[in-house]
Protein backbone atom coordinates (compact mmCIF):
# COMPACT_ATOMS: atom_id res chain seq x y z
CA UNK A 1 0.00 0.00 0.00
CA UNK A 2 1.32 3.44 -0.91
CA UNK A 3 2.04 5.90 1.89
CA UNK A 4 -0.55 8.67 1.90
CA UNK A 5 0.71 12.24 2.23
CA UNK A 6 -1.51 14.48 4.37
CA UNK A 7 -4.05 16.51 2.49
CA UNK A 8 -3.89 20.33 2.68
CA UNK A 9 -5.67 21.92 5.63
CA UNK A 10 -8.23 23.67 3.41
CA UNK A 11 -9.25 20.33 1.86
CA UNK A 12 -9.56 18.60 5.24
CA UNK A 13 -11.71 21.41 6.62
CA UNK A 14 -13.86 21.42 3.49
CA UNK A 15 -14.43 17.67 3.86
CA UNK A 16 -15.48 18.21 7.49
CA UNK A 17 -17.89 20.96 6.43
CA UNK A 18 -19.45 18.68 3.82
CA UNK A 19 -19.96 15.97 6.45
CA UNK A 20 -21.89 18.49 8.57
CA UNK A 21 -23.95 19.52 5.56
CA UNK A 22 -24.65 15.91 4.58
CA UNK A 23 -25.97 15.12 8.07
CA UNK A 24 -29.04 17.11 7.12
CA UNK A 25 -29.33 15.88 3.54
CA UNK A 26 -32.34 13.70 4.21
CA UNK A 27 -35.18 16.06 3.34
CA UNK A 28 -35.35 15.65 -0.45
CA UNK A 29 -36.52 12.01 -0.49
CA UNK A 30 -39.45 13.18 1.64
CA UNK A 31 -40.43 16.09 -0.59
CA UNK A 32 -43.08 14.07 -2.44
CA UNK A 33 -44.40 12.69 0.86
CA UNK A 34 -44.69 16.21 2.29
CA UNK A 35 -46.54 17.47 -0.79
CA UNK A 36 -48.96 14.54 -0.69
CA UNK A 37 -49.58 14.67 3.05
CA UNK A 38 -49.30 18.39 3.72
CA UNK A 39 -50.82 19.78 0.52
CA UNK A 40 -53.14 16.82 -0.26
CA UNK A 41 -51.72 16.60 -3.77
CA UNK A 42 -51.79 13.49 -5.95
CA UNK A 43 -48.77 11.26 -6.39
CA UNK A 44 -48.51 12.40 -10.02
CA UNK A 45 -48.40 16.05 -8.96
CA UNK A 46 -45.77 15.31 -6.34
CA UNK A 47 -43.68 13.51 -8.95
CA UNK A 48 -43.89 16.49 -11.31
CA UNK A 49 -42.72 18.81 -8.54
CA UNK A 50 -39.72 16.53 -7.92
CA UNK A 51 -38.97 16.54 -11.65
CA UNK A 52 -39.13 20.35 -11.66
CA UNK A 53 -36.59 20.37 -8.83
CA UNK A 54 -34.34 18.04 -10.85
CA UNK A 55 -34.54 20.27 -13.92
CA UNK A 56 -33.65 23.32 -11.84
CA UNK A 57 -30.43 21.68 -10.65
CA UNK A 58 -29.02 21.69 -14.19
CA UNK A 59 -28.72 25.50 -14.56
CA UNK A 60 -27.71 25.56 -10.89
CA UNK A 61 -24.62 23.41 -11.66
CA UNK A 62 -23.68 25.54 -14.64
CA UNK A 63 -24.11 28.77 -12.68
CA UNK A 64 -22.05 27.32 -9.82
CA UNK A 65 -19.16 26.61 -12.16
CA UNK A 66 -19.25 30.04 -13.78
CA UNK A 67 -19.57 31.86 -10.45
CA UNK A 68 -16.75 29.79 -8.97
CA UNK A 69 -14.40 30.93 -11.74
CA UNK A 70 -15.73 34.51 -11.74
CA UNK A 71 -16.34 35.60 -8.14
CA UNK A 72 -14.42 32.90 -6.27
CA UNK A 73 -14.83 29.47 -4.74
CA UNK A 74 -15.66 30.39 -1.16
CA UNK A 75 -18.15 33.09 -2.09
CA UNK A 76 -20.04 30.73 -4.42
CA UNK A 77 -20.16 27.97 -1.78
CA UNK A 78 -21.58 30.41 0.78
CA UNK A 79 -24.14 31.70 -1.73
CA UNK A 80 -25.33 28.17 -2.53
CA UNK A 81 -25.55 26.99 1.09
CA UNK A 82 -27.44 30.07 2.24
CA UNK A 83 -29.79 29.80 -0.75
CA UNK A 84 -30.52 26.18 0.14
CA UNK A 85 -31.23 27.10 3.76
CA UNK A 86 -33.68 29.85 2.80
CA UNK A 87 -35.47 27.57 0.31
CA UNK A 88 -35.79 24.70 2.79
CA UNK A 89 -37.17 26.99 5.47
CA UNK A 90 -39.67 28.25 2.89
CA UNK A 91 -40.76 24.68 2.07
CA UNK A 92 -41.27 23.99 5.78
CA UNK A 93 -43.33 27.16 6.20
CA UNK A 94 -45.48 26.92 3.03
CA UNK A 95 -49.13 25.98 3.45
CA UNK A 96 -50.20 26.14 -0.20
CA UNK A 97 -49.18 23.92 -3.10
CA UNK A 98 -48.23 26.86 -5.35
CA UNK A 99 -45.80 28.32 -2.83
CA UNK A 100 -44.36 24.87 -2.11
CA UNK A 101 -43.69 24.36 -5.82
CA UNK A 102 -42.00 27.78 -6.03
CA UNK A 103 -39.84 26.99 -3.02
CA UNK A 104 -38.89 23.57 -4.46
CA UNK A 105 -37.77 25.14 -7.74
CA UNK A 106 -35.84 27.82 -5.82
CA UNK A 107 -34.15 25.02 -3.87
CA UNK A 108 -33.18 23.33 -7.14
CA UNK A 109 -31.66 26.57 -8.44
CA UNK A 110 -29.51 26.88 -5.30
CA UNK A 111 -28.91 23.18 -4.67
CA UNK A 112 -25.91 22.61 -6.95
CA UNK A 113 -24.21 26.00 -6.70
CA UNK A 114 -21.70 24.80 -4.11
CA UNK A 115 -20.72 21.53 -5.81
CA UNK A 116 -18.44 22.86 -8.62
CA UNK A 117 -16.46 25.22 -6.33
CA UNK A 118 -16.11 22.50 -3.67
CA UNK A 119 -14.76 20.08 -6.25
CA UNK A 120 -12.55 22.78 -7.79
CA UNK A 121 -10.98 23.56 -4.41
CA UNK A 122 -10.15 19.89 -3.91
CA UNK A 123 -8.84 19.43 -7.43
CA UNK A 124 -6.67 22.55 -7.38
CA UNK A 125 -5.36 22.22 -3.81
CA UNK A 126 -3.73 18.80 -4.13
CA UNK A 127 -1.02 17.50 -6.48
CA UNK A 128 -2.14 15.50 -9.49
CA UNK A 129 -1.02 12.22 -7.86
CA UNK A 130 -3.38 12.84 -4.90
CA UNK A 131 -6.51 13.88 -6.79
CA UNK A 132 -8.06 10.42 -7.04
CA UNK A 133 -7.60 9.90 -3.30
CA UNK A 134 -8.93 13.38 -2.46
CA UNK A 135 -12.11 12.95 -4.52
CA UNK A 136 -12.58 9.46 -3.09
CA UNK A 137 -12.38 10.95 0.40
CA UNK A 138 -15.03 13.50 -0.60
CA UNK A 139 -17.27 10.58 -1.59
CA UNK A 140 -16.51 8.88 1.75
CA UNK A 141 -17.24 12.08 3.69
CA UNK A 142 -20.63 12.41 2.02
CA UNK A 143 -21.33 8.73 2.71
CA UNK A 144 -20.39 9.10 6.38
CA UNK A 145 -22.69 12.09 6.73
CA UNK A 146 -25.39 10.18 4.90
CA UNK A 147 -25.35 7.38 7.47
CA UNK A 148 -26.04 9.87 10.23
CA UNK A 149 -28.66 11.57 8.08
CA UNK A 150 -30.67 8.35 7.86
CA UNK A 151 -30.84 8.07 11.64
CA UNK A 152 -31.92 11.70 12.03
CA UNK A 153 -34.55 11.26 9.32
CA UNK A 154 -35.99 8.22 11.07
CA UNK A 155 -36.24 10.20 14.31
CA UNK A 156 -37.62 13.50 12.99
CA UNK A 157 -39.84 11.98 10.31
CA UNK A 158 -42.00 10.33 12.98
CA UNK A 159 -42.66 13.74 14.48
CA UNK A 160 -43.35 16.06 11.54
CA UNK A 161 -41.93 15.95 8.01
CA UNK A 162 -41.52 19.72 8.00
CA UNK A 163 -38.85 19.48 10.67
CA UNK A 164 -36.69 17.52 8.21
CA UNK A 165 -36.39 20.66 6.09
CA UNK A 166 -35.77 22.86 9.13
CA UNK A 167 -32.88 20.70 10.33
CA UNK A 168 -31.52 20.42 6.77
CA UNK A 169 -31.50 24.23 6.60
CA UNK A 170 -29.65 24.36 9.93
CA UNK A 171 -26.93 22.03 8.66
CA UNK A 172 -26.55 24.16 5.53
CA UNK A 173 -26.00 27.25 7.67
CA UNK A 174 -23.58 25.36 9.94
CA UNK A 175 -21.62 24.21 6.89
CA UNK A 176 -21.59 27.79 5.59
CA UNK A 177 -20.18 29.01 8.90
CA UNK A 178 -17.41 26.40 8.80
CA UNK A 179 -16.55 27.33 5.22
CA UNK A 180 -16.55 31.04 6.09
CA UNK A 181 -14.17 30.50 9.01
CA UNK A 182 -11.97 27.75 7.57
CA UNK A 183 -11.37 28.55 3.92
CA UNK A 184 -9.14 31.42 2.84
CA UNK A 185 -10.78 34.50 1.40
CA UNK A 186 -11.20 34.56 -2.36
CA UNK A 187 -8.47 36.54 -4.01
CA UNK A 188 -9.78 38.99 -6.62
CA UNK A 189 -8.49 38.53 -10.15
CA UNK A 190 -5.84 41.05 -11.26
CA UNK A 191 -7.12 44.09 -13.11
CA UNK A 192 -7.91 43.23 -16.70
CA UNK A 193 -7.73 39.49 -16.06
CA UNK A 194 -10.58 37.36 -17.36
CA UNK A 195 -9.74 34.16 -15.42
CA UNK A 196 -8.91 32.42 -18.65
CA UNK A 197 -12.35 32.84 -20.20
CA UNK A 198 -11.00 32.77 -23.75
CA UNK A 199 -9.58 29.27 -23.14
CA UNK A 200 -12.46 27.90 -21.03
CA UNK A 201 -14.98 26.49 -23.47
CA UNK A 202 -16.01 23.16 -21.98
CA UNK A 203 -18.79 22.48 -24.50
CA UNK A 204 -16.21 22.57 -27.31
CA UNK A 205 -13.90 20.08 -25.60
CA UNK A 206 -14.49 16.68 -27.19
CA UNK A 207 -12.70 14.85 -24.40
CA UNK A 208 -14.96 16.41 -21.78
CA UNK A 209 -18.10 15.72 -23.84
CA UNK A 210 -17.06 12.05 -24.07
CA UNK A 211 -16.69 11.86 -20.29
CA UNK A 212 -20.02 13.70 -19.91
CA UNK A 213 -21.83 11.17 -22.13
CA UNK A 214 -20.55 8.11 -20.27
CA UNK A 215 -21.03 9.90 -16.94
CA UNK A 216 -24.68 10.62 -17.73
CA UNK A 217 -25.29 6.97 -18.58
CA UNK A 218 -23.67 5.97 -15.28
CA UNK A 219 -25.74 8.53 -13.34
CA UNK A 220 -28.97 7.17 -14.84
CA UNK A 221 -28.02 3.67 -13.69
CA UNK A 222 -26.90 4.92 -10.29
CA UNK A 223 -30.21 6.67 -9.67
CA UNK A 224 -32.11 3.43 -10.20
CA UNK A 225 -30.39 2.03 -7.11
CA UNK A 226 -31.72 5.00 -5.15
CA UNK A 227 -35.11 5.96 -6.58
CA UNK A 228 -36.42 2.63 -7.89
CA UNK A 229 -34.92 0.23 -5.34
CA UNK A 230 -37.71 0.56 -2.71
CA UNK A 231 -40.35 -0.13 -5.37
CA UNK A 232 -38.36 -3.10 -6.70
CA UNK A 233 -38.12 -4.61 -3.22
CA UNK A 234 -41.87 -4.27 -2.72
CA UNK A 235 -42.49 -6.04 -6.05
CA UNK A 236 -40.62 -9.04 -4.63
CA UNK A 237 -42.65 -9.02 -1.42
CA UNK A 238 -39.76 -7.63 0.59
CA UNK A 239 -40.20 -4.60 2.88
CA UNK A 240 -39.54 -1.37 1.00
CA UNK A 241 -37.93 -0.07 4.19
CA UNK A 242 -35.10 -2.58 3.64
CA UNK A 243 -33.82 -0.12 1.05
CA UNK A 244 -32.60 1.96 3.98
CA UNK A 245 -30.43 -0.92 5.14
CA UNK A 246 -29.03 -1.31 1.62
CA UNK A 247 -28.26 2.42 1.48
CA UNK A 248 -26.46 2.13 4.81
CA UNK A 249 -24.45 -0.87 3.56
CA UNK A 250 -23.45 1.10 0.48
CA UNK A 251 -22.36 4.12 2.53
CA UNK A 252 -20.45 1.96 5.04
CA UNK A 253 -18.59 0.17 2.23
CA UNK A 254 -17.63 3.50 0.66
CA UNK A 255 -16.11 4.61 3.96
CA UNK A 256 -14.42 1.35 4.96
CA UNK A 257 -13.01 0.56 1.51
CA UNK A 258 -11.01 3.80 1.21
CA UNK A 259 -7.66 1.97 1.71
CA UNK A 260 -8.26 0.22 -1.64
CA UNK A 261 -7.61 3.55 -3.37
CA UNK A 262 -4.04 3.57 -2.03
CA UNK A 263 -3.11 0.04 -3.16
CA UNK A 264 -0.20 0.00 -5.58
CA UNK A 265 -1.98 -2.05 -8.26
CA UNK A 266 -4.99 0.28 -8.13
CA UNK A 267 -2.78 3.30 -8.73
CA UNK A 268 -1.07 1.58 -11.67
CA UNK A 269 -4.37 1.25 -13.54
CA UNK A 270 -4.95 3.77 -16.29
CA UNK A 271 -8.12 5.84 -16.00
CA UNK A 272 -9.96 3.93 -18.81
CA UNK A 273 -8.97 0.58 -17.25
CA UNK A 274 -10.02 1.68 -13.75
CA UNK A 275 -13.40 2.89 -15.01
CA UNK A 276 -13.91 -0.33 -16.97
CA UNK A 277 -13.16 -2.38 -13.85
CA UNK A 278 -15.51 -0.21 -11.83
CA UNK A 279 -18.37 -0.84 -14.24
CA UNK A 280 -17.72 -4.58 -14.13
CA UNK A 281 -18.17 -4.38 -10.35
CA UNK A 282 -21.38 -2.38 -10.88
CA UNK A 283 -22.64 -5.06 -13.24
CA UNK A 284 -21.84 -7.76 -10.68
CA UNK A 285 -23.73 -5.90 -7.96
CA UNK A 286 -26.76 -5.32 -10.18
CA UNK A 287 -26.72 -8.98 -11.24
CA UNK A 288 -26.88 -9.77 -7.53
CA UNK A 289 -30.00 -7.61 -7.27
CA UNK A 290 -31.45 -9.63 -10.14
CA UNK A 291 -30.85 -12.99 -8.45
CA UNK A 292 -31.11 -12.17 -4.74
CA UNK A 293 -34.23 -13.16 -2.84
CA UNK A 294 -33.05 -12.55 0.74
CA UNK A 295 -31.79 -9.48 2.61
CA UNK A 296 -28.24 -10.88 3.25
CA UNK A 297 -27.78 -11.55 -0.46
CA UNK A 298 -28.99 -8.05 -1.28
CA UNK A 299 -26.56 -6.57 1.26
CA UNK A 300 -23.64 -8.37 -0.39
CA UNK A 301 -24.77 -7.09 -3.79
CA UNK A 302 -25.00 -3.54 -2.43
CA UNK A 303 -21.44 -3.79 -1.08
CA UNK A 304 -20.11 -5.00 -4.46
CA UNK A 305 -21.96 -2.19 -6.23
CA UNK A 306 -20.48 0.41 -3.89
CA UNK A 307 -16.92 -0.80 -4.60
CA UNK A 308 -17.47 0.04 -8.26
CA UNK A 309 -19.00 3.37 -7.31
CA UNK A 310 -15.95 4.15 -5.15
CA UNK A 311 -13.56 3.58 -8.06
CA UNK A 312 -15.64 5.76 -10.37
CA UNK A 313 -16.10 8.80 -8.15
CA UNK A 314 -12.41 9.32 -7.45
CA UNK A 315 -11.20 8.69 -10.99
CA UNK A 316 -13.78 10.57 -12.99
CA UNK A 317 -13.62 13.85 -11.04
CA UNK A 318 -9.82 13.74 -11.10
CA UNK A 319 -9.98 13.22 -14.87
CA UNK A 320 -12.31 16.18 -15.42
CA UNK A 321 -10.06 18.38 -13.27
CA UNK A 322 -7.05 17.29 -15.32
CA UNK A 323 -8.85 18.08 -18.58
CA UNK A 324 -9.68 21.65 -17.50
CA UNK A 325 -7.37 24.51 -18.51
CA UNK A 326 -5.96 26.80 -15.79
CA UNK A 327 -8.73 28.78 -14.12
CA UNK A 328 -11.46 26.68 -15.72
CA UNK A 329 -11.89 23.68 -13.44
CA UNK A 330 -15.06 25.13 -11.92
CA UNK A 331 -16.84 25.28 -15.27
CA UNK A 332 -15.52 21.92 -16.44
CA UNK A 333 -16.73 20.24 -13.25
CA UNK A 334 -20.05 22.07 -13.55
CA UNK A 335 -20.67 20.85 -17.10
CA UNK A 336 -19.81 17.32 -16.08
CA UNK A 337 -22.05 17.62 -13.02
CA UNK A 338 -25.12 18.29 -15.17
CA UNK A 339 -25.15 14.53 -15.74
CA UNK A 340 -26.69 14.18 -12.28
CA UNK A 341 -29.39 16.74 -13.05
CA UNK A 342 -30.32 14.86 -16.23
CA UNK A 343 -30.38 11.60 -14.27
CA UNK A 344 -32.49 13.08 -11.46
CA UNK A 345 -35.05 14.19 -14.07
CA UNK A 346 -35.18 11.08 -16.26
CA UNK A 347 -34.38 8.22 -13.87
CA UNK A 348 -37.73 8.19 -11.99
CA UNK A 349 -39.66 8.03 -15.26
CA UNK A 350 -37.45 5.44 -16.97
CA UNK A 351 -37.10 3.25 -13.89
CA UNK A 352 -40.76 3.16 -12.93
CA UNK A 353 -41.87 2.48 -16.50
CA UNK A 354 -39.38 -0.36 -16.92
CA UNK A 355 -40.39 -1.81 -13.57
CA UNK A 356 -44.13 -1.57 -14.30
CA UNK A 357 -43.95 -2.97 -17.83
CA UNK A 358 -41.22 -5.60 -17.52
CA UNK A 359 -40.67 -6.35 -13.83
CA UNK A 360 -37.80 -6.40 -11.36
CA UNK A 361 -35.64 -9.00 -13.09
CA UNK A 362 -35.68 -7.10 -16.37
CA UNK A 363 -34.97 -3.80 -14.61
CA UNK A 364 -31.77 -4.97 -12.93
CA UNK A 365 -30.69 -7.16 -15.85
CA UNK A 366 -30.98 -4.18 -18.20
CA UNK A 367 -28.96 -1.99 -15.84
CA UNK A 368 -26.27 -4.69 -15.51
CA UNK A 369 -26.07 -5.05 -19.30
CA UNK A 370 -25.68 -1.28 -19.65
CA UNK A 371 -22.79 -1.40 -17.17
CA UNK A 372 -21.08 -4.09 -19.24
CA UNK A 373 -21.50 -1.93 -22.33
CA UNK A 374 -20.04 1.08 -20.53
CA UNK A 375 -17.06 -1.00 -19.35
CA UNK A 376 -16.21 -1.83 -22.96
CA UNK A 377 -16.87 1.75 -24.07
CA UNK A 378 -14.50 3.23 -21.48
CA UNK A 379 -11.61 1.17 -22.87
CA UNK A 380 -12.24 2.63 -26.34
CA UNK A 381 -13.28 6.27 -25.85
CA UNK A 382 -12.34 7.52 -22.38
CA UNK A 383 -9.30 9.84 -22.54
CA UNK A 384 -6.25 9.47 -20.35
CA UNK A 385 -5.54 12.16 -17.78
CA UNK A 386 -3.50 14.62 -19.86
CA UNK A 387 -1.29 15.86 -17.01
CA UNK A 388 -0.30 19.48 -16.34
CA UNK A 389 2.12 19.87 -19.27
CA UNK A 390 -0.35 18.56 -21.81
CA UNK A 391 -3.07 20.81 -20.41
CA UNK A 392 -0.85 23.88 -20.63
CA UNK A 393 0.11 22.97 -24.19
CA UNK A 394 -3.57 22.54 -25.11
CA UNK A 395 -4.44 25.95 -23.61
CA UNK A 396 -1.72 27.63 -25.67
CA UNK A 397 -2.90 25.81 -28.80
CA UNK A 398 -6.52 26.91 -28.26
CA UNK A 399 -5.49 30.51 -27.58
CA UNK A 400 -3.44 30.60 -30.78
CA UNK A 401 -6.33 29.07 -32.73
CA UNK A 402 -8.81 31.62 -31.34
CA UNK A 403 -6.45 34.49 -32.15
CA UNK A 404 -6.15 33.26 -35.74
Amino acid sequence: MLRADPLPRAVRLLLLARVVNQLGAFSLPFLTALICAGQHASLTTAGLVSAAFGLATIPSRLAGGRLADRIGRRTTILLGLCGCAVSQLAIAACRSLAWTVAAAVLLGLAFELYEPPSQAIIGESVPERQRVRAFSLLSAALAAGGMGAGLLAALLGRWDLRWLFVVDAATCLSCALLVRLALPRDRPAPAGADRGDTAVRPLRDRALLTVLATGTAYALINQQTVMTLPLALARRDLPAADAGLLFTATAATTVLAQPLIRLAWTNRLTTPAALALAHLLLAAGLSGYTLARTLPALLVSAAVWSLGDLLIMGRVYALVTDLAPPGGSGRYLAVFGTSWGVAATLAPVLGTQLLARAGTTTLWSTMAALCLGLAALHLKVTPQSPGPRAVAHEVRRRAASDAA
